[in-house]
């Protein structure tokens, strides 16, 4: 590529999206990698356009763009993603987070808002943490509440990514165990949980759209039994570690809404319902010991 001022960069990333091809990029992960590898604000884009990249930038620049047209996400190429408003590191062993995940750290937030009476030793488990997004905004958010947070996931290499991010956005007292799903997990009575969270793999692993999400994890996107094995395991678990009237709060595909409600009812939980997602997709079901 020739273009080497941001002004002519722009115009080459705007040919770039309009380009008709099956695997069209949104056009910010272009913007966003230019000021990443240029270390320049989003002002720059228009304050700064004569700038003209070093050989080494427009390099770096090109060989991104060459991975994100290969399937590389941006987030991937940078090393983090903002979740909650809170920066994450990630890698190729943890999943990156999306925004409709933050759906789930809402709803969680929503019930423990409305509890009537103030818990005591309140504690919350997230199961298959990855990148621990979704542990790390809730203990962020309780942290004048004196929540303990234990996270788990199978996988050493997530965890080294999930105590990095708690070290950064100031939750490092949160508890970290290896474990596949609740194996790890003592089941006495002083160390139950009154929530359970989780965003474990849920598309089907016959599903056409694993194709192009090559770069990220398999295993912590795809489960059998139409991507819903790994979901009936942690609801028929959940009681098991759950406080009566605890809640378990679970992510999951826009259509599997119908069957993650039937095995919440089948596991004994009441006040079960789904919330939609920005996109008014089926996302989160909660539900209630009894």
């Amino acid at each position: 590529m020739t273009a080497s001022t941001i002004r002519q960069i722009k115009q080459h990333i705007q040919q770039l999206t309009n380009d008709e091809s099956d695997n069209q990029l949104p056009s910010f992960w272009f913007t966003d990698w230019l000021l990443y590898v240029i270390d320049k604000p989003a002002i720059a884009l228009m304050t700064d356009e004569d700038y003209q990249l070093s050989d080494t930038e427009l390099e770096k620049f090109d060989a991104g763009v060459a991975k994100m047209k290969q399937g590389t996400p941006l987030a991937y190429l940078t090393g983090q993603q903002e979740f909650w408003s809170l920066n994450f590191t990630v890698n190729e062993h943890t999943l990156i987070p999306r925004p409709d995940t933050e759906v789930l750290v809402e709803q969680v937030l929503n019930w423990i808002n409305a509890q009537p009476t103030q818990l005591s030793n309140k504690r919350l488990l997230d199961l298959g943490t990855g990148s621990g997004c979704i542990a790390i905004s809730l203990a962020h958010e309780l942290k004048q509440a004196n929540w303990q947070v234990v996270a788990v996931d199978l996988s050493q290499e997530a965890l080294k990514v999930a105590k990095h991010n708690a070290v950064i956005n100031g939750v490092a007292d949160i508890k970290f165990v290896q474990s596949s799903w609740y194996d790890s997990l003592p089941t006495d009575d002083s160390q139950l949980f009154d929530v359970i969270v989780s965003n474990p793999p849920y598309i089907d692993e016959e599903d056409e759209h694993l194709a192009h999400l090559k770069a990220e994890p398999i295993s912590a996107l795809s489960a059998s039994n139409h991507g819903l094995a790994d979901i009936e395991h942690i609801v028929s678990h959940a009681t098991t570690y759950l406080r009566t009237g605890g809640l378990l709060a679970i992510e999951h595909g826009h259509d599997q809404g119908d069957a993650v409600r039937q095995l919440f009812l089948g596991n004994g939980f009441e006040s079960v319902h789904t919330i939609k997602d920005y996109g008014d997709n089926d996302r989160v079901t909660l539900g209630q010991v009894q």
